[in-house]
């Protein structure tokens, strides 16, 4: 076993896809491979990483494929649906992850692995549920499914209906224990993707799958805590997180302590769909692992953040 410090690295489902010209999969792929560049150079700086990652878009188009063909293939409920994600998704980072660390005369395995998360069933989140997944539709569509298939439906924005499903707090990572173990021993490890496939535990212990969807910063934050990680990255579009975002005295922060972080969330600095989340999982993190250290700042930067050069800070004091 390795000496050398843990990083969980969380890497968003949009940052796969740059816009909307370049949804396809080889598109996605070139995107990992520009994320997989600067992860490599992290390593190859001393580190330890368990890398995980998003899969919102990728679920989507899954799902979307599934309704269109109704009637002439079985339907993909969402559990499985993740599950395709973390397959598709982890192989494009293991392989391009593997391909970077050989260009760099690194022999590190790169392994993906197949992640469940436990949800608890009296979660609130499952009597409202608010997370909007698949296809845009009319109201008129949406109600008459929603009638048919027992779903909830929401408008979302101005682009129409879609489906909701439940997004619980995850309670555990069911494979943290030997993701560490091998993330320790030196194996580079994709994990807890699309925050995991989130799963209930029924009589006797036995899990079962369920159709819900878990914050991926939320489940790294959560998995960060139980591998006693040292640091938690979270990649984002910008190299810093500011106050006051795109307004004349905007700011942008270097630093925070644990209570300033919170107290710009209450003041609305961070959305609740862009950097909301990440505050929150960063917050958590420092507050569950004593002497962990949360970052956000974008993947060219990672080297220079991991330097102490930039990068939005977070730690418990």
């Amino acid at each position: 076993m390795t000496t050398k410090p843990l990083a969980v690295v969380a890497v968003g489902g949009n940052a796969l896809i740059l816009d909307d010209a370049h949804t396809a999969l080889n598109d996605q792929y070139d995107a990992v491979c520009e994320t997989a560049t600067h992860v490599a150079t992290m390593i190859a700086a001393g580190w330890n990483v368990v890398l995980t990652h998003g899969n919102g878009p990728q679920v989507g188009f899954i799902l979307r494929r599934s309704e269109i063909a109704d009637g002439q293939v079985p339907t993909v409920p969402v559990q499985y649906a993740v599950g395709d994600t973390q397959g598709a998704i982890g192989f494009m980072f293991q392989n391009a992850l593997g391909n970077a660390l050989q260009r760099r005369g690194l022999r590190i395995p790169v392994v993906t692995l197949v992640t469940q998360t436990l949800i608890d069933r009296n979660d609130p989140a499952f009597q409202k549920p608010t997370k909007p997944i698949g296809s845009f539709m009319t109201e008129e569509v949406a109600r008459t499914l929603a009638a048919k298939l027992g779903w909830t439906v929401m408008q979302d924005g101005d682009r129409g209906w879609r489906r909701a499903i439940a997004s619980p707090q995850p309670q555990r990572v069911i494979e943290a224990p030997i993701i560490e173990r091998l993330a320790r021993e030196g194996t580079l490890i994709i994990a807890c993707g699309g925050g995991g496939i989130a799963v209930e535990e029924v009589a006797g212990g036995e899990l079962r799958g369920v159709e819900a969807v878990i914050d991926k910063d939320r489940a790294s934050a959560l998995l960060a805590i139980e591998m006693r990680a040292d640091l938690l990255m979270i990649p984002t579009g910008v190299p810093r997180v500011a106050i006051r975002f795109g307004k004349p005295d905007q700011e942008w922060l270097d630093r925070l302590t644990v209570a300033e972080a919170e107290a710009y969330a209450a003041e609305g600095h961070f959305g609740a769909g862009s950097m909301g989340p990440k505050i929150e999982a960063l917050v958590t993190f420092a507050k569950g692992r004593p002497g962990g250290r949360g970052v956000i700042t974008d993947a060219p930067n990672i080297d220079r953040a991991l330097r102490g050069e930039t990068g939005t800070w977070i730690e418990a004091k």
